[in-house]
């Protein structure tokens, strides 16, 4: 994770070191606050435009290869239905959501990506509601909301994503729908590489220890969570939601844009997202 694409943040909080290392909750959401607060203005420099986070109405982008709310429909109807956006971030997500009928809240651990959905809010376009708050504790009543979705939030950066799934579970509505994207388990095994040194496996799968960025006195700056397919739906299964899909982008023809370790290269080989569609009964 650490490269010149991060540098502000790196700088900010003076990462020093990288390796792998067991990380509790606390410690794992204060170092995913403190580094997207410090990396928010790199990464709306670098994926902004990608992600329309500038645009007046937002968009719904689910994952570097493109896939696109509007076209896919994963979340089905969103008319009239209370929906949830975990880890919005500046939430062009949930911006995208409202200006297509849905009444839409954004949650985020980092003030700092939440601030940039309150300017482009302020520039136009629709509004949402925007809290700030850990996954792992969501700050709403039960049976709140018909659908919960998350882009790449949240879920990968927290020490415990089962008790995520157990939130979710509990703020769903019966008949509710979650539907999540997270970097494929199967990239765990490869480098962190657009190019051709992220083609040999050198990771062990089954390995859960969180890849973990430090500064000079070892505390966590960077965290991000591995599990496997099958952790992700037993977590599911655990909360009792029922597993309705699983969905892995292929990389389309027409994208010749790298994300970090997502590019042409890798993507026509091997899947870089998945996106886990579940249930409440």
């Amino acid at each position: 994770m650490s490269d010149d694409r991060h540098a502000a943040a790196n700088s900010i909080l003076g990462t020093s070191g990288v390796g792998r290392a067991r990380v509790d909750s606390g410690a794992s959401d204060r170092a995913s606050r403190a580094w997207w607060d410090a990396d928010a203005e790199d990464y709306h420099r670098t994926h902004g435009e990608f992600l329309g986070v500038n645009s007046a109405d937002g968009e719904f982008v689910w994952c570097p290869e493109g896939l696109h709310e509007g076209d896919h429909q994963l979340l089905g109807d969103i008319v009239d239905k209370d929906i949830l956006e975990v880890g919005c971030g500046s939430a062009p997500c949930a911006r995208w959501l409202a200006g297509h009928g849905a009444r839409a809240v954004g949650l985020d651990i980092s003030m700092g990506m939440l601030s940039r959905g309150v300017d482009a809010m302020t520039a136009g376009g629709p509004r949402v509601p925007l809290i700030q708050a850990s996954a792992e504790l969501l700050p709403f009543a039960d049976e709140s909301f018909d659908i919960v979705c998350s882009a790449f939030g949240a879920v990968p950066f927290v020490a415990d994503s089962q008790q995520v799934m157990n939130e979710v579970a509990r703020v769903l509505r019966p008949g509710g729908k979650w539907v999540f994207a997270v970097n494929h388990p199967i990239r765990w095994i490869f480098p962190d590489d657009p190019g051709p040194k992220g083609l040999t496996a050198t990771l062990p799968y089954f390995d859960r220890t969180p890849y973990v960025e430090v500064d000079d006195n070892g505390v966590p700056t960077y965290v991000e969570h591995h599990r496997t397919i099958g952790d992700r739906v037993r977590e599911l299964v655990a909360a009792g939601l029922q597993v309705h899909d699983i969905i892995e982008p292929e990389w389309p023809e027409w994208l010749d844009r790298e994300w970090g370790q997502w590019s042409p290269l890798r993507g026509q080989l091997f899947p870089g997202t998945a996106i886990f569609s579940a249930v409440k009964p």
